[in-house]
């Protein structure tokens, strides 16, 4: 493995979910389509760090799982 998982396993579900979420409302409801593209953006984003357990926010803060 190239990176070291950051987030925890239930974190990883609440992202996916959060940013399907996002991603879904961004591109059907939002009112403006240039806010509805940077929310579904944002979304997809979201959901990529669960899919991989690793965010680089959290890297760059130093937080790691414990053995």
């Amino acid at each position: 493995m190239l990176y070291r998982k950051n987030i925890y396993e239930w974190e990883q579900r609440s992202r996916v979910a959060a940013g399907i979420a996002m991603a879904v409302w961004g591109f059907a409801f939002a009112p403006n389509p240039i806010l509805g593209y940077t929310i579904a953006v944002a979304g997809i984003g979201l959901a990529i760090t669960g899919v991989f357990g690793w965010c680089p926010a959290c890297a760059m803060i130093g937080r790691r799982l414990k053995d």
